[in-house]
């Protein structure tokens, strides 16, 4: 059930439906794929073959300079409520299963957003910014979904969650009698339970290793399916893909293909992916009243195969491999074809733009992404944003204003557009340039805060005893009708 506040909420955003109906308004897609390299895909250099992602880029322009976070949770938080992370999941990492928090119901989601204005809404894949009941997608905003509630690697050992297709998998352990609900406030850390496959609010499978070799075709299925039953009336989907995460489990059409392994091979699935996608646009005639956006939640771990050159570091640091990602936006009519840009645009910035381009309001809590269209549209005027703040969990580690970045821990300035490696520390000669962003960073005290918890934080959703949707003995906990049920 919607608080007061949700509800409230809901009737600030929506439009008259007089209004609504007045105009054809754009069709949005978001693709969101889970750790890919800034340069895993043949656009940005690699050597895998991404045939569909190149037809993208030629029909489309590449964001050079976007932004996401250093790990999973926060970077959807922000995609989803046009936020920095911190502002509306102040976490210090990610949520594991049975997290007691998460993703606050009276948040305002895009789907919120987008929904109050008329639009069909569905999300498809990979969640993660919160398990139990008042955070999943169906109490955020979205009309239906399916797909698993967090990582692909957050589950038991045995049942390949560890280790990529092929590996031998390790003996079952036997679950302790006794066993926390939670290790701490964010989820289960250690022994964790099964993964859990969900249609709506229900669990509909315990997702073993032969599972996992077919969430990227499910998610693409459902992802046609809703496209095809919805094409008459505005819609947006947020299709999430658990790939390329580790353990990698592309299908057998796709092993072999790829230089950099299984991961360049799951790359390549969703390559396919993207394609079919795109192909059932082409063939519904609404790939010109439809915005494709195309992005990576975070940079690669390099430690797991990924690869970000030219960039410096990877996956969980706020060095620009971290955080610096791969995006696409696509629009045949709208966006011009095989053009990129510099301009500064990040996760925060989506949730605005949708709403610009669908005439939803914004709404009325504090918004720290901006409209972004014009970078997209190709406008010469000035870029929608100057500054960005790198957080690491509750920590502003850098400061990015123009082309300068900062790293405050140890006074280190480059200038991402002549070192975009992050090579050369300039501070020495650039005192002034120093002061202005250590100025920059010493502003977000009252705010969000440099360390911690700052006062424009707002809360977590919280709930009192969280329980993992699958237990450890394989139990499945209540779904929407309040049945139990046990998977095998």
């Amino acid at each position: 059930m919607p608080t007061p506040f949700r509800l409230a909420l809901l009737a600030a955003v929506a439009i008259p439906a007089a209004l609504a109906a007045a105009t054809p308004r754009p069709n949005f897609i978001v693709i969101n794929i889970d750790d890919l390299g800034y340069s895993d895909i043949a656009a940005w250099g690699s050597a895998n073959r991404t045939p569909h992602l190149d037809r993208m880029v030629t029909e489309g322009r590449r964001l050079l300079s976007h932004y996401a976070a250093p790990v999973c949770s926060p970077s959807r938080a922000s995609l989803l409520t046009g936020c920095y992370p911190k502002r509306v999941l102040p976490i210090p990492h990610v949520l594991f299963p049975g997290a007691a928090v998460g993703l606050h119901p009276d948040e305002a989601t895009i789907a919120d957003v987008l929904k109050g204005a008329g639009y069909a809404t569905g999300c498809i894949g990979k969640w993660h910014v919160g398990d139990q009941r008042p955070f999943l997608p169906l109490q955020q905003g979205f009309d239906t979904y399916f797909g698993l509630p967090y990582s692909n690697d957050m589950g038991p050992a045995s049942e390949g969650v560890k280790s990529s297709y092929g590996a031998p998998l390790p003996k079952a352990k036997t679950p302790a009698k006794k066993v926390a609900a939670t290790d701490d406030e964010t989820g289960i850390r250690g022994q964790q339970p099964p993964l859990p496959l969900l249609d709506g609010n229900t669990v509909v499978r315990r997702v073993r290793a032969e599972d996992q070799l077919e969430l990227a075709r499910l998610y693409t299925e459902h992802a046609v399916t809703f496209i095809r039953e919805r094409r008459d009336r505005p819609f947006f989907l947020y299709l999430a893909h658990n790939a390329v995460h580790f353990p990698h489990y592309p299908r057998a059409e796709f092993r072999g293909q790829s230089a950099q392994g299984l991961l360049g091979d799951w790359i390549s699935e969703v390559d396919w992916s993207v394609g079919r996608v795109l192909d059932t646009l082409r063939e519904l005639q609404i790939d010109r009243r439809t915005l494709v956006f195309f992005v990576s939640d975070n940079g690669g771990p390099v430690n797991q195969g990924a690869t970000n050159r030219p960039l410096r570091g990877s996956k969980g640091s706020t060095l620009e491999g971290g955080i610096r990602v791969p995006a696409i936006a696509w629009w045949p009519g709208q966006i011009p074809p095989g053009t990129s840009t510099t301009a500064i645009t990040s996760m925060m910035d989506v949730l605005p733009t949708l709403a610009q381009l669908a005439g939803a309001a914004l709404p009325s809590r504090k918004l720290d992404g901006v409209n972004v269209w014009p970078a997209l549209a190709g406008d010469p005027a000035t870029p929608p944003r100057d500054s960005f703040l790198y957080f690491r969990g509750l920590a502003l580690e850098a400061v990015r204003s123009g082309p300068w970045k900062l790293h405050l821990a140890k006074g280190e300035l480059y200038h991402l557009g002549d070192d975009l490696g992050e090579a050369r520390n300039v501070a020495a000669a650039q005192p002034e340039v120093v002061r202005r962003l250590i100025a920059l960073a010493e502003s977000t005290a009252a705010d969000l805060g440099r360390d911690g918890v700052g006062p424009g934080c707002r809360p977590l959703g919280r709930v009192d005893r969280p329980l993992p949707l699958i237990t450890l003995e394989g139990t499945v906990r209540a779904d929407a009708a309040g049945k139990h049920a046990r998977l095998p």
